[in-house]
């Protein structure tokens, strides 16, 4: 995300009779100046930045349905497919209207304390055809809207990654609701709304590294500890029942991906095409580390390995996409790769049960990426941004590191919480038996694949 700039004017004298100076205006950050001296250019909107910003929405909508239901389906068990599918489509309708009645307005709308944002705009009242010029002079602001909305959808539908085939419906879609209004309303304000303190103290998040991946990560920690191991976990065989599903859901989620960090420019322009560039590099090099990887360590590469690895790859690069260059990207990617294959590892090691691996690629790629944003960030490839670690600005490691632990803590006290009310309100885990039938029959009456004896 780009940060608000503005105009400074500057007026030069050189003498103490009226009229006797020069005025020139330059290029600043109109947040260092008091309003009156601010000049901000005239909000227009831009056809050409709407419509790309209207396909962007578009494709990151594909991503969670049918993208992320493909990918997150196709790893359980036969009598849960439906049941994961529905949990990613439901939230398109879910956390849609919940941002149309009041979550766009608690993410974006004019600040209190750097904390959350008011009611003025609940029911996108005054959010129409005219651009906001606090976050996109160019596109009607109702089109940003939108464009956050797909967002909001799509990161609670990464957390059931950690706990499926044994999370209730009801108890899913309560939590849900509350999650993204106490936990991801907030976090997006912090770090993309005008005022947000995460923002102001210039936390570089392009497209949600912090907002998304850490959030839903660290959320499906705390999801995963709360409910428990599945039955059977680990003794039990519990072998994806079609990685062609989830392979093809993976195809669709690098698609998409090209509208979720490329879009983030909200203009067709060059920095929506080197954002595309990082995207696509980053997870073409993170698909091949995780298969070399894999490969050395256990001797075959997987087809679920190179999949998981380009997510691994598209998760890191997210808050670096528009700050980094092509090679900066590959290198990302590339490390991003190797440390998630490891991460899923742990949860053998530590016994804890993340059903689709959300934990090690999520939590631990989003964590990976936002501080190598630290790193490689140069204001050349993004003037709006800032230097880097390896372009003379070491201090931006320190910012990473304090938005990347300000999300984590934020994120898992505050999921525990909301987890206890649920389950204390209409439950969280289906019973045994129910569980054994799968939850495609206990919690929908449906089954995914009609099969003859």
């Amino acid at each position: 995300m780009t940060k608000l700039r503005g105009m400074r004017l500057i007026v030069w004298g050189s003498g103490a009779m009226a009229g006797a100076g020069a005025v020139a205006a330059r290029s600043a950050d109109a947040a260092t100046l008091p309003k009156a001296f601010a000049m901000v250019p005239a909000a227009k909107v831009d056809s050409g930045d709407t419509a790309w910003v209207l396909i962007a929405a578009a494709l990151v909508l594909l991503m969670t349905a049918p993208g992320l239901a493909l990918f997150y389906g196709g790893m359980v068990r036969r009598k849960n497919v439906l049941a994961t599918l529905m949990q990613s489509f439901i939230l398109a309708g879910l956390i849609s209207v919940q941002w149309v009645l009041f979550g766009y307005s608690l993410a974006f709308s004019p600040d209190h304390h750097g904390l959350i944002g008011g009611l003025s705009w609940i029911g996108l009242n005054s959010v129409g055809a005219a651009p906001d010029p606090d976050y996109a002079a160019t596109i009607p602001h109702s089109v940003y809207m939108l464009f956050q909305c797909m967002f909001a959808v799509i990161t609670p539908a990464l957390i059931t990654g950690a706990i499926a085939e044994r999370i209730s419906f009801k108890g899913f879609f309560l939590f849900s609701l509350l999650w993204a209004t106490c936990i991801y309303d907030p976090l997006a304000h912090w770090v993309w709304g005008a005022g947000g303190w995460l923002h102001q103290m210039g936390a570089l998040d392009f497209a949600g590294g912090t907002v998304v991946h850490i959030s839903s990560g660290v959320s499906a920690l705390a999801a995963a500890l709360l409910l428990g191991r599945r039955m059977g976990y680990p003794h039990e065989p519990m072998t994806p029942h079609n990685l062609t599903m989830t392979v093809t859901g993976a195809g669709l989620l690098w698609f998409g991906w090209f509208g979720f960090n490329a879009g983030s420019a909200l203009a067709a322009n060059g920095l929506a095409a080197s954002a595309m560039v990082a995207t696509h590099v980053a997870a073409a090099a993170a698909s091949l580390s995780w298969m070399a990887t894999e490969w050395t360590v256990r001797g075959k590469p997987t087809v679920l390995g190179a999949a998981s690895g380009a997510v691994a790859g598209l998760v890191a690069i997210t808050p670096a996409s528009g700050y980094v260059d092509p090679m900066s990207a590959l290198i990302i990617g590339a490390i991003a790769g190797a440390v998630c294959f490891f991460a899923v590892g742990v949860k053998f090691r530590v016994g804890y049960d993340d059903s689709l691996d959300v934990v090690g690629v999520h939590c631990v790629g989003g964590i990976t990426g936002a501080l190598l944003t630290g790193v490689f960030a140069s204001k050349i490839i993004n003037p709006a941004g800032a230097d880097g670690l390896l372009n003379g600005n070491p201090g931006q490691v320190l910012v990473q590191f304090i938005a990347v632990a300000a999300s984590v803590a934020f994120a898992f006290a505050g999921s525990l919480i909301l987890l206890k009310l649920v389950d204390v309100l209409v439950g969280l885990r289906v019973d045994s038996e129910e569980e054994q039938m799968g939850l495609d029959l206990s919690q929908h009456s449906e089954v995914g694949y009609a099969l003859e004896d």
